[in-house]
């Protein structure tokens, strides 16, 4: 059977800051004896508990399921959204992808639309706006249908469904060098552009997200891919091109 490897020693670079209005720096601490079986979130809770024990304020980072689901782990490991894997979240991230006595540096997400609130906490309710502004179907759509009423074309509910596999993490954002929310925005536009409940609000829903999007500071797309590459559940960059469509479509029915 087999047992995992121990790390003796790992030097961590975290990013810490008291308050959105204090300037923030990395902050050098050392850790002993973690096991490559354990989770990142596992590894920062042994590092706190030692920080506790010497009367330090722990590290404050966010985290909620730690399955990968609600797309709060938003940390920068080591220059990488989620750190050095593909296709997962923080919490999903083991510490076998490190090796022994490694320095490993940990930074919030880097927007001004996700300001800091502490340490590695970042405001990210411009998500929310920016889903409160169109990303919902407000019609009547009646109740619960047979799951065979409404006809829909399987490749269109395939991609649908694979749109709407955005957690909303972030993980987009940090990666793009403008600090795009291009790809959140059109996988939420795509999912619901792409079923028959959302089209009847298709152009509104475009314009104001977009416009909403605009608004909260989030930089321009142009094109790097970096999103994708990133993004925790692989949602492909095609969802820009169809916002992109819905977007021209919505300004010509002005």
């Amino acid at each position: 059977m087999a047992t995992d490897n121990i790390l003796k020693n790992l030097i961590l670079k975290v990013w810490r800051q008291a308050s959105p209005k204090d300037k923030g720096k990395f902050v050098t601490y050392t850790i002993q004896n973690v096991s490559t079986g354990s989770s990142f979130f596992e590894m920062l809770d042994l590092l706190n508990d030692d920080l506790i024990r010497k009367g330090d304020e722990p590290v404050a980072f966010d985290h909620d399921c730690r399955e990968g689901i609600c797309g709060t782990c938003s940390l920068f490991i080591n220059g990488k959204p989620h750190g050095p894997d593909n296709l997962i979240t923080t919490c999903q991230l083991h510490m076998r992808k490190f090796k022994e006595g490694e320095t490993i540096t940990i930074e919030p997400w880097r927007s001004a639309a996700f300001p800091v609130m502490k340490d590695l906490i970042v405001d990210r309710n411009a998500f929310e706006k920016i889903i409160q502004a169109g990303g919902f179907v407000s019609v009547n759509t009646g109740g619960i249908p047979d799951a065979n009423a409404i006809p829909i074309a399987h490749d269109a509910a395939e991609e649908s469904m694979d749109a709407a596999q955005c957690i909303g993490c972030g993980a987009c954002v940090a990666a793009c060098k403008n600090a795009s929310a291009m790809l959140f925005v059109a996988a939420k536009v795509s999912h619901l552009a792409l079923l028959p409940q959302g089209k009847t609000e298709a152009t509104r829903r475009a314009k104001a997200m977009v416009a909403k999007m605009d608004e909260l500071g989030f930089g321009n797309c142009t094109n790097t891919g970096a999103c994708e590459a990133e993004c925790p559940k692989g949602i492909s960059i095609a969802n820009i091109a169809r916002l992109n469509r819905e977007f021209l479509v919505a300004k010509f029915q002005d």
